[in-house]
């Protein structure tokens, strides 16, 4: 994993780099900045154009593409197989006969009398074990048997088999999603995390929230208890935080390049539990945004078509509902629509998307695939476009996941009706993916231009929970707020409108960053030879 890391990273400091260099001897006057821009425009569009039916040659191509934003990310399956039996070999875990690594402890000589595994070392070092261990945590070369009958049950059981390895490992987790992000060249993460979720989760157990008297008497046994819990879930994120810049040694002249990616968290509340431990969990989630502002905004998360969550689906959304009424600057991005034709009857398919946006009141949607079964379909198109409602697109899962891929997918039905979409990796590790494959995925399958995808880019960077005003004065097409219009994109503002907007925006600096990437990669492109 060390080697792998290291390589990784030389090959990253030198593409940067080159295209840094290339950059600096492009500098000119603004006018021919700008004729020259256009021009390295031009030349990128058409090699991507030429390219575009060219996996091998239109992938370096996208890995050095400038992606702004990864906004559905969980992070606990965004690592890798591979590093989770690094970790287990680490804290002499077992890996079951099945392939999972287990809590168990194994030593290289002998394993545990309660366990039926041989120690994670041993798993490692055996290449027949070790890639049967791979197979078994993730999706690489999935194969129905009779415990994983399809994708979805193999890509949800994988958390089980995995999770064990996590415990003692988050700095590592998110130093691997940091990494990993820049070396796809994504300026931006929002990570979905539980810090203390069983015992927020815990404190409903007992409470009856069947109307809303139930949530108003269960907030007001459970809400003066939540102090202590956020303060424990700041320190568990700070320790996280800490460990990771360590591992990345951020900072130091060999810092590791995910150190420069920007991240944010939403509190993920899972939806199979019990009514009141959900709604404990996601008033906890309000009351940590509220506290700590790198909680963006809240989730809810675990399988849509679980018995419990469909039957609990119309509850959770009225529990945003009631929450957001109290709480209005959080935000919220729901899984939603994450279902398909066969695995729930036709009336589960009817109004999810639906009551996440109206009742919820979510600004984003994860995965929105069965958009087209709900009612009015049309009329709730138009209602996520007038709503700029923008759908986290995962292509890799939602094909693994529900079988659905190609033209079945509602990728291009959505942009056909101006809902705001963006790319994003869902569980990367699990799925064998990254951000950069869900570009090549969607560039190889659907008729998109190199304008529509600098438009994917920037649209994940404007619907992120990033605080602070917006870069762009309007979005179709993109046009730069007048404060920054004519000024080189990316470049240092020492003073003005402009200068003023960035130092107040978050939002507006990851945005200004982003452009300058583009600048500097399409320069790249039209300076060298053809890929």
């Amino acid at each position: 994993m060390t080697i792998r890391r290291s390589l990784s990273a030389l090959v990253l400091s030198a593409t940067l780099a080159h295209i840094t260099a290339a950059a600096d001897a492009h500098a000119a006057s603004p006018a021919s900045a700008v004729s020259s821009a256009d021009h390295d425009f031009d030349v990128t569009a058409s090699r991507f154009n030429e390219i575009r039916t060219n996996p091998a040659r239109l992938r370096p191509f996208l890995q050095a593409f400038p992606k702004g934003a990864d906004l559905h990310n969980h992070l606990v399956g965004a690592i890798y197989a591979e590093h989770m039996l690094d970790w287990a070999a680490r804290d002499q875990l077992c890996v079951s006969a099945g392939g999972a690594i287990t809590s168990a402890h194994c030593t290289a000589g002998g394993h545990d009398a309660k366990s039926d595994g041989l120690p994670a070392v041993a798993v490692i070092a055996n290449p027949a074990l070790y890639a049967r261990s791979i197979d078994a945590l993730s999706m690489r070369d999935f194969v129905p048997t009779p415990e994983d009958r399809s994708g979805h049950d193999h890509f949800f059981a994988t958390f089980d088999r995995f999770m064990p390895a996590t415990y003692a490992h988050e700095p590592d987790m998110l130093a691997d999603a940091q990494n990993q992000a820049a070396m796809d060249h994504v300026r931006y993460v929002e990570l979905m995390i539980s810090p203390q979720l069983m015992p927020v989760a815990g404190l409903g157990a007992n409470a009856q929230v069947t109307d809303d008297d139930g949530l108003n008497s269960t907030l007001t046994s459970v809400s003066p208890k939540f102090a202590p819990l956020v303060s424990a879930a700041r320190a568990e994120t700070d320790k996280m935080e800490a460990g990771a810049r360590q591992i990345m040694r951020c900072g130091s002249p060999d810092a590791a390049p995910g150190c420069g990616v920007s991240v944010r968290y939403l509190y993920q509340t899972v939806r199979v539990l019990p009514p009141g431990m959900v709604f404990s969990q996601i008033a906890f989630g309000y009351a940590l945004a509220e506290a700590d502002p790198r909680f963006v905004g809240i989730n809810i998360v675990a399988p849509e078509d679980n018995p419990v969550a469909m039957r609990d689906y119309a509850l959770h959304m009225r529990m945003f509902h009631f929450l957001s009424a109290r709480h209005p600057t959080v935000k919220l991005s729901l899984h939603a629509g994450e279902l398909t034709g066969g695995l729930v009857p036709p009336e589960g398919l009817r109004d999810h998307i639906r009551q996440a946006v109206e009742v919820a009141g979510a600004s984003r949607i994860g995965h929105g695939v069965d958009v087209l079964s709900e009612r009015d379909p049309e009329g709730l198109l138009a209602e996520l476009a007038q709503r700029g409602v923008m759908v986290e697109i995962n292509l890799t899962s939602n094909d693994q996941i529900l079988g659905v891929r190609g033209d079945a997918h509602p990728f291009m039905t959505y942009r056909a009706h101006d809902v705001p979409v963006a790319l994003s990796t869902d569980d990367e590790g699990v799925s064998r993916g990254s951000l950069t494959n869900e570009y090549l995925r969607a560039a190889l399958t659907y008729p998109l231009s190199y304008t529509n995808l600098r438009d994917l880019s920037r649209t994940g960077l404007e619907h992120a929970f990033a605080p602070g005003r917006s870069l762009w004065a309007q979005t179709t097409p993109f046009r730069i707020e007048g404060a920054c219009a004519g000024i080189a994109p990316g470049s240092d503002v020492a003073a003005g409108p402009c200068h003023d907007l960035l130092a107040n925006s978050e939002k507006a600096r990851l945005q200004w960053a982003l452009e300058g990437d583009f600048i500097r990669f399409e320069h790249s492109v039209a300076a060298e030879k053809p890929l």
